[in-house]
């Protein structure tokens, strides 16, 4: 099985059992471990991964962290392990005692679900306070899939990960600001934008005038990235020949993280995937969408009236709804499943053209 399938399957084994894992203890055994696994470390090895690390801090000794996967009988991976029920912005203090007392070079924080992994960017063999790459295991990217294979044990090399170390931090910190000024732009970000384009005097009354222009502003033009991008896919997609590869490396160029309610890259493929299944009966340029936090809308001229299917991709059980008599809701493996259901789909469409 590909490394990707593997963490895929493992994240929809932990979505259904994640409600009965209580405590910290169950979390290391049926989610943690099963993770490290499938990063090709035998946990059952303590040459390989060693359990309750002694990691002596000041005059502590004895202190231990639950786990540090070994090479040459040398800790090389610090890990942290909270119960699945948990939060992790609490713990990170404990973590960052014990990397300076050991050569790890790498520490991660997880209660199962969210992989932190942090290292010694700022100040040599002292942990860094934010992560430089974070992994949701209910939130798969493709791009962090690459990441995160780095830290295989086949592929698992110090220089080499902390060559793009510096990179994924940074990145990961200019997209939280530019989320947040997404949400709420500041004086400081509006004032950048009216230097180019606002030549008046900038008083308190034009920031507040701008404030709403700007957040505007910068939804219509991601819109109007995405919008191009997606006629492009259309235009060079066969209706019998969907190539969800070629669309998702598309997409992929154009969506990460969105503020508030996250479009993936799954939904967008669906979206694409279903206009091109209408496009014998209806114009594309009809087929729109609406994101919702719960569901993802494919509906008619923009209608909210004439919704032909709702995707349920937000969670590892993929849905779509139909919006016939019955409400119908089919199971998907795959986004690419929905083309063997292209007679429901045009059927709940025709009522609406």
């Amino acid at each position: 099985m590909e490394f990707a399938d593997q963490i895929k399957s493992l994240a929809k084994r932990v979505q259904k059992m994640k409600d009965s894992i209580l405590t910290e203890e169950a979390t290391k055994t049926s989610v943690i471990m099963p993770f490290f696994q499938s990063l090709g470390y035998d946990v059952f090895n303590p040459e390989e991964f060693l359990p309750e690390f002694v990691a002596d801090v000041g005059i502590k000794k004895g202190e231990k962290v639950d786990y540090a996967v070994m090479q040459d009988r040398k800790p090389i991976i610090l890990i942290e392990a909270k119960s699945i029920q948990e939060q992790l912005t609490k713990h990170d203090s404990q973590l960052f005692r014990y990397f300076g007392t050991t050569s790890a070079k790498f520490a991660i924080l997880t209660n199962g679900i969210v992989y932190k992994f942090y290292t010694d960017l700022e100040e040599q063999n002292k942990m860094d306070t934010t992560p430089f790459f974070e992994f949701n295991l209910f939130d798969i990217r493709d791009h962090q899939i690459t990441e995160l294979s780095k830290f295989k044990k086949d592929n698992f090399d110090v220089e080499s990960i902390n060559t793009t170390a510096a990179e994924l931090k940074y990145t990961n910190e200019i997209k939280r600001y530019l989320k947040t000024q997404w949400d709420t732009p500041s004086d400081d970000f509006i004032s950048v934008i009216l230097s180019d384009v606002y030549p008046g005097k900038k008083t308190r009354q034009v920031f507040e005038k701008f404030n709403g222009i700007v957040k505007r502003s910068l939804k219509e033009f991601v819109n109007d990235i995405l919008n191009d991008k997606l006629q492009t896919a259309l235009a060079n997609t066969n209706s019998e020949q969907v190539s969800n590869k070629e669309v998702a490396t598309t997409i992929e160029k154009i969506v990460d993280e969105r503020p508030e309610i996250v479009t993936t890259q799954e939904e967008l493929e669906g979206y694409i995937t279903i206009r091109i299944l209408l496009k014998d009966i209806i114009s594309p340029d009809r087929v729109n969408y609406r994101d919702n936090l719960s569901y993802f809308n494919i509906l008619i001229d923009n209608n909210i009236r004439k919704w032909i299917c709702r995707l349920h991709f937000n969670s590892v059980n993929k849905m779509i709804q139909f919006n016939d008599d019955e409400k119908t809701t089919l199971q998907l493996d795959d986004v690419a499943d929905l083309i063997s259901h292209k007679e429901k789909i045009i059927s709940t469409a025709e009522r609406f053209i």
